[in-house]
């Protein structure tokens, strides 16, 4: 039995999962954005307001004081503070 235009449900997944394939995959720090804030708990928005609260000023000052002073790994870290100070770069 089909539906409209006789696609079945089964299509109509195989459909949707080769169009989540053909959306650009996120690449770089944001990569990891996701299991972050799952992992933590806090959107990006709180850690990027907390690196830029910080006195701290290069990448891996910033890096090692995450990962000392909010049990932060250091992947998630590293992207964090990559993608923060990238972003505070161009303004």
């Amino acid at each position: 039995m089909g539906g409209p235009r006789g696609l079945t449900p089964v299509h109509v997944s195989e459909v949707a999962t080769s169009l989540l394939h053909m959306a650009e995959p996120v690449k770089g720090p944001a990569s990891y954005f996701p299991s972050i804030e799952k992992k933590y708990g806090r959107p990006i928005s709180e850690w990027e307001q907390l690196i830029r609260s910080s006195e701290l000023t290069k990448h891996m000052e910033l890096v090692a004081w995450l990962k000392s002073e909010h049990g932060v790994g250091h992947g998630h870290a590293n992207a964090l503070v990559a993608h923060t100070l990238k972003a505070d770069a161009a303004g």
